[in-house]
């Protein structure tokens, strides 16, 4: 394997990467962890504003509650021996008037296709997000996040787990859904223990 085919390599062309530049309001500064070794992969949509500022995945509200979600501390969730994030989108696409706009549709085509085959060790996919889910899933996905979440279990028998979205604008989301935290998130827990152990 010739050094441009590393994962390293990949990661600073990934890094480096301005193909949206002329569509991103604040500039590129795509935001992605991995190693060889991740053993858990979570795929979120795309990097917001706090993000874009400290350039650290899900460091943020956000990143709070989906780490309460996993039952793990800032320190694992940040170990990249043990988890990847890859967002649909690695820059922050800007904000449009519900929130932040949608990844950009160029980025997950270019990238993902050449690192999710260098991650050879993961053993669990978390796809967090409509964005993620129509992004892993494809025709799997049902006709609402909702579907595709509450068919979490057979989803999850194929090595993905469908998650929302753990921002703040989704309280109302988990509120209608109580099923969510008392029977998929035990499961979540325990998955995401066995896989990082």
């Amino acid at each position: 394997m010739s050094h441009r085919d590393s994962l390293d390599a990949l990661l600073t062309d990934i890094r480096a990467c301005r193909l949206c530049e002329a569509y991103l309001p604040e500039g590129p500064r795509p935001v992605v962890q991995a190693t060889a070794s991740s053993r858990l992969l979570i795929v979120g949509q795309a990097p917001g504003r706090k993000v874009h500022a400290s350039g650290i995945p899900f460091d943020d509200v956000s990143g709070n509650r989906l780490r309460s979600w996993l039952g793990i501390d800032r320190d694992t969730f940040y170990d990249a021996q043990r988890i990847a994030i890859v967002p649909m989108g690695f820059c922050f696409p800007g904000s449009g008037r519900g929130g932040d706009l949608p990844p950009r549709p160029e980025c997950a085509p270019t990238w993902h296709p050449r690192l999710m085959p260098k991650l050879k060790h993961v053993q669990l996919t978390l796809a967090i997000g409509q964005y993620a889910q129509a992004g892993l899933l494809g025709a799997r996905c049902g006709p609402t996040l909702t579907d595709t979440v509450s068919a979490w279990r057979e989803h999850l028998a194929n090595g993905v787990l469908p998650l929302p979205h753990p921002s703040p604008r989704n309280q109302l989301w988990l509120k209608r859904n109580p099923w969510f935290e008392q029977a998929l998130l035990p499961v979540l827990r325990r998955e995401v223990a066995q896989v990082l152990r």
